[in-house]
């Protein structure tokens, strides 16, 4: 076996909604939707290197029935390495619901991170040089 990636398709109630706060936020583009126009169903974003899909509740809880009840949010969070942490940072603060302040780790990295609309962590690090 040979894992290749891994692109998360996140639950969410309104795919519009999201997908205009991550494009403006943090500057994802949207690749394909379902259906090409109008109110989505399903949208695949990218951003450098990281893709995020997501789904509406209705739209997933029809492809896999268990969905239908559980929250939308997650018990995880979404590790984003990236270079110009600080740049990002300055762009999104106050605009953000801030849930880690930027900060250096002992792990080497420099890290903040934030709740998007839905519920969902996304941490943003930069490599220490």
């Amino acid at each position: 076996m040979k894992l290749h990636k891994l692109t998360p398709n996140l639950m969410v109630e309104d795919v519009n909604a999201t997908l205009a706060y991550y494009q403006d936020v943090f500057g994802f583009e949207l690749q394909q939707s379902v259906p090409t126009e109008g109110q989505y169903d399903w949208a695949s974003t990218r951003c450098g290197e990281v893709e995020l899909m997501f789904q509406s509740r209705s739209s997933l809880g029809k492809d896999l029935p268990d969905f239908q009840a559980l929250p939308i949010g997650a018990s995880l969070t979404f590790f984003i390495v990236l270079q110009g942490i600080q740049e990002l940072y300055e762009r999104i603060r106050g605009r953000v619901e801030l849930v880690d302040e930027l900060h250096e780790t002992f792990y080497g990295m420099r890290e903040f991170a934030v709740k998007d609309l839905n519920g969902y962590i996304l941490a943003f690090a930069e490599a220490i040089k």
